[in-house]
């Protein structure tokens, strides 16, 4: 299926991650009482006068200039596009920008990606599953042109340059293709059937062509092995997603139905939870992220680029979007990618 250019969903996406991102940022590390009294009421939650986001918009812009780079090259193949996210990452990890509390994993990562020599895989932390990866992917889901083999494995391969652990490729692999099918009009009420049909299409494919041997550098007897513990982790949080749209209220503390989103699979779920609590009400969706006893910017993140992939640009009130940090940086991007 086509993407609707008119809506702009690459912009409404871009735009949604990094307005979470500004909501979520004074609320994350903070329980939801606590929230509530420093906000007032969720659901009237107002984007700070300053909207400052965090390491994720950063680093989510860093992916997708960096898969710009690979794609004006030519054909997207694993080096073409490994050399120019490590040097976006490596830039990241380096700016005197980077002061909004970043995640270990990624400091770690970058910083053994920046010796010249290193092979990726002997930097990416394959103990990790941390949200870092996921959070970011949604401009993999957004380019254009991508075969579906070439969109799944740059998902997996951005994530493994930081985050090695399976279920953090799984996680980045199915949020990309959550953004990608939202953008092309899949309805939310067959979203998440959609994504459990595609996790279990791919359970036990490891991509060589994209991972190489990381999978050697944990300690799964084969490669299958390895990727079918990310996909089984995912698929189980589907379900709980799935109970959960049947049963909780959208006045609770989504991270009590599906988790508090610091690794990847909860991340992408509760992500999801919130978005498909409201998939009309984009705003009231990103503030019941932002108001979460969880991870809140990086869940919120990703139900903004969820709502602003499926709704497009104009799902966003003026005097939020221009006013969010990065502004040009992420309507650059969304332009190209939505002409």
């Amino acid at each position: 299926m086509a993407i609707s250019t008119g809506k702009r969903p690459a912009t409404g996406a871009l735009i949604g991650l990094a307005l979470g991102d500004a909501l979520g940022f004074p609320t994350e590390f903070n329980d939801v009482p606590s929230i509530l009294a420093k906000c007032g009421p969720w659901r009237e939650m107002q984007l700070p006068t300053r909207a400052f986001v965090t390491d994720d918009t950063q680093m989510t812009l860093a992916l997708g200039r960096g898969l710009r780079t690979a794609m004006e090259r030519g054909f997207l193949a694993p080096k073409r596009l490994e050399r120019p996210v490590r040097a976006e990452f490596v830039d990241w990890y380096q700016s005197p920008d980077n002061n909004r509390a970043p995640g270990r994993t990624c400091l770690t990562a970058c910083n053994l990606l920046k010796e010249e020599g290193r092979r990726w895989q002997e930097a990416s932390q394959v103990g990790s599953k941390g949200c870092g990866a996921n959070m970011r992917v949604a401009p993999v889901g957004l380019a254009p042109g991508l075969s579906d083999e070439q969109r799944a494995g740059a998902a997996q391969l951005q994530s493994a340059l930081t985050h090695g652990h399976p279920t953090a490729l799984a996680a980045s692999d199915l949020t990309a293709h959550a953004v990608r099918l939202l953008a092309e009009g899949t309805e939310p009420q067959g979203l998440v059937a959609a994504l459990r049909e595609y996790g279990e299409r791919n359970r036990t494919r490891y991509d060589h062509t994209w991972l190489g041997d990381l999978w050697a550098h944990s300690q799964d007897p084969t490669p299958e092995h390895f990727i079918t513990r990310g996909w089984d982790e995912c698929l189980a949080v589907l379900d709980r997603l799935q109970d959960a749209l049947a049963t909780v209220s959208p006045e609770t503390d989504p991270c009590l139905a599906t988790g508090e989103g610091w690794i990847a699979e909860e991340a992408l779920a509760t992500g999801l939870l919130c978005f498909l609590l409201f998939p009309e009400e984009p705003i009231t969706a990103l503030r019941r992220a932002a108001c979460s006893s969880g991870d809140s910017d990086s869940i919120a993140c990703l139900t903004g680029a969820f709502a602003g992939a499926y709704l497009g640009a104009d799902a966003w009130p003026a005097e939020w979007a221009e006013r969010i940090e990065y502004r040009v940086d992420l309507l650059e991007l969304g332009a190209l990618w939505d002409a």
